[in-house]
């Protein structure tokens, strides 16, 4: 179950980027301003079993979106294991604009939003290295998407 989402938002935290690669066969239909993962200070990122991770993406559609739903997996020994809680949840009350108010779907090609949420990092998860792949998915395709090398630890 996904926690509720995180309602600050901070220009400075914004500031701190997490490190990012975009998907290799993303469609590049948004501008990706900026993610960040925490509590992640270097890569790999390490993801605390039975802890909560929080998430801010700020991206630009390029066309009108109406509805928005995540998409997230782990690569795990070559086979991509969908993110339990995570993966296929519609994002569309958890997307704020620039000067932190609430915002919904339909979102409007050209305006500035912040995806915030956490998910948490459920104690049976194995303890190993993964490559996370996220995007933020619209009639099955990417509006954005990045990968992040990550380690489940205990």
């Amino acid at each position: 179950m996904l926690l509720s989402s995180v309602v600050a938002l901070s220009v400075l935290a914004l500031a701190a980027s997490t490190e990012v690669r975009e998907c290799p066969e993303s469609s590049q239909r948004t501008v990706k301003n900026s993610v960040q993962l925490r509590p992640c200070k270097k890569l790999p990122c390490r993801l605390k079993k039975g802890t909560d991770q929080f998430i801010d993406i700020e991206f630009t559609p390029v066309t009108d979106i109406n509805d928005l739903k995540n998409k997230v997996s782990a690569n795990v020994f070559g086979v991509n294991v969908p993110f339990i809680g995570v993966d296929g949840n519609s994002i569309c009350d958890k997307v704020f604009n620039e000067s932190g108010d609430k915002e919904m779907c339909p979102l409007k090609a050209g305006k500035k939003y912040i995806y915030k949420d956490s998910f948490p990092v459920l104690s049976f998860y194995p303890t190993i290295n993964v490559d996370v792949h996220w995007s933020l998915e619209s009639d099955k395709h990417d509006i954005v998407c990045f990968e992040v090398p990550a380690k489940i630890v205990q």
